[in-house]
């Protein structure tokens, strides 16, 4: 028996999992750590935190299962994308990077676009100037921090900088290179144009592998660490959609899925490349060879539920603690009674600004309607059907854009809840459903590795062969007309505030 690993650098934890060459889970590990924030609309994490995660969790697989580490064949990788790592001429971390998430860059997406052009940067990477964007964080430190920027010899985005660890190979993927801002997205290389227009040295940046590609072998010094076998194959792997893509089998045309994860996501697989002109959703080269994806992506899905719950669910986290079970079904159970529209309370979900469909780095979270007859499941609910709003306005674009999209795959934290996955089902007003394994990543990157290494013939036979449905959301028209009717002023919501959110940015306290 082979066995394959899938790594996942995900934003508040990595997850590794140990496969079968079935794709059974034989054994798994997670290890947390923590977001910094120094100023408001800021996130940062430590490289450092990433890897002693993976090296942990590497060593916890390969204990539990008592395998031996020569029939473990291939390694793929799955990141957080979009996060910016510096090394120096000695490969060490220059400053902590600048995460996905942060947007701290709106001055430095206005040089972009003045010095690339708007038609032209949409021509080459299929995407507009965006704050959460690897260029635009790399132009934030050349401006802010010249002495850091000049130390800089390697840029790296997360889930490569553990490849560096693991193999000592500088490297990237195809899916995780487009959401860097750098990339010639239709040809799938670096833009030698894009690159000479910023002034970014193209020696900094890693070679480019199609996913499955095999990239580099792990090192002596991790074998020590970690009792994998010396020379175990590493391959490219993906960004975390993507590769959350190939855990759920949205590999063919017309095939979807929603991940609510830190942030959400609504992505749709194409073999042929689209690009929306408006900058709505992206366009990146995806993880299955000569195709690409179109997404949208909510900022704060589930993290706008974990930060209500981390600070206003103390009794939820108790009671879940007496019971032995997870905070998240005490929440799903007390949700079960609250109405459609939460008693008429609407929730804006931009705690960490927005990039589908408004790429506004000045919004912030709103709770709209707010009375005293509202209690703290309204409030919980209200926060599910705000993402789920946001989630909605992407998928509509990309209906807009020709995705034909008759049913959706879920995955991710929020994927789990039955409550969640109903009122997206509602809303979209079409079957959600999951699949039987919860991996997602992890799965998606471990197939990619098992291509890699000749276990699996291609990345769709795979998925035919080892990813199979389970549950099934059928949307109510009832409740879909009501979600239709509160969408309509949740939007209006935005527009209202639009000029606001920009005085509130500039206000000096």
């Amino acid at each position: 028996m082979k066995y394959l690993i899938g790594i996942d650098i995900g934003t508040s934890a990595t997850k590794t999992v140990l496969f079968d060459e079935r794709c059974r889970v034989t054994a798994s590990a997670v290890q947390e750590y923590p977001l910094y924030q120094p100023h408001n609309g800021w996130a940062e994490q430590d490289p450092e935190d990433w890897y002693r995660a993976v090296v942990s969790t590497l060593k916890a697989v390969v204990e539990k299962s008592n395998v031996n580490s020569s029939d473990i064949v291939g390694i793929g990788l799955s990141g957080q994308m979009h996060g910016l790592v510096m090394l120096d001429e000695n490969n060490d971390v220059i400053r902590p990077s600048i995460i996905w998430c942060d947007q701290r860059t709106e001055k430095e997406c206005g040089e972009i676009t003045k010095l690339v052009g708007a038609e032209r940067l949409m021509e080459i990477t299929a995407n507009p100037a965006l704050t959460g964007f690897t260029a635009s964080k790399i132009l934030w430190v050349r401006n802010n921090e010249p002495e850091n920027y000049g130390r800089c010899r390697h840029i790296l985005l997360p889930k490569d900088y553990i490849r560096y660890r693991l193999t000592g190979e500088y490297a990237t993927d195809v899916s995780d290179a487009s959401g860097m801002q750098l990339l010639d997205v239709p040809n799938r290389c670096w833009s030698k144009e894009v690159l000479e227009k910023l002034g970014i040295d193209i020696s900094y940046l890693g070679k480019v592998y199609e996913s499955q590609e095999i990239t580099g072998y792990i090192s002596k010094e991790i074998s020590e660490l970690t009792g994998l076998s010396e020379g175990t194959a590493v391959v490219a792997g993906a960004g975390d959609n993507a590769a959350a893509a190939i855990g759920t089998g949205i590999v063919k045309d017309g095939r979807a899925f929603t991940t609510i994860g830190t942030s959400g996501v609504v992505y749709a697989h194409t073999s042929k490349l689209s690009v929306d002109k408006k900058g709505r959703v992206h366009t990146f080269c995806c993880a299955v060879p000569g195709c690409w994806h179109i997404m949208g992506v909510t900022q704060a899905a589930g993290l706008s539920l974990k930060w209500f719950k981390d600070n206003f669910c103390r009794d939820y986290i108790e009671k879940a603690e007496k019971l032995g079970c997870d905070v998240y079904d005490i929440i799903n159970e007390d949700i079960e009674n609250t109405p459609v529209g939460s008693n008429r309370l609407i929730y804006l979900p931009y705690l960490m600004g927005e990039r589908t469909p408004h790429l506004d780095a000045n919004c912030r979270g709103v709770f709209f309607g707010l009375s005293a007859i509202h209690t703290k499941a309204d409030l919980l609910r209200a926060i599910m059907e705000g993402v789920s709003f946001s989630l909605t306005d992407c998928k509509d674009i990309l209906t807009e854009m020709g995705a034909d999209i008759k049913e959706m795959m879920a995955c991710g934290g929020g994927g789990t809840s039955p409550v969640w996955r109903r009122i997206l089902a509602d809303m979209y007003d079409c079957r959600v459903k999951t699949i039987t394994s919860k991996e997602g990543p992890a799965l998606g990157v471990a197939i990619l590795a098992g291509v890699g290494t000749g276990v699996f013939e291609s990345v769709e036979a795979a998925c035919d062969s080892f990813i199979h449905e389970k549950d099934i959301s059928v949307p109510n028209k009832e409740n879909h007309i009501k979600y239709n009717e509160i969408h309509k002023l949740y939007k209006e919501l935005y527009t209202s505030l639009k000029d606001d959110y920009k005085a509130l940015s500039r206000l000096e306290l």
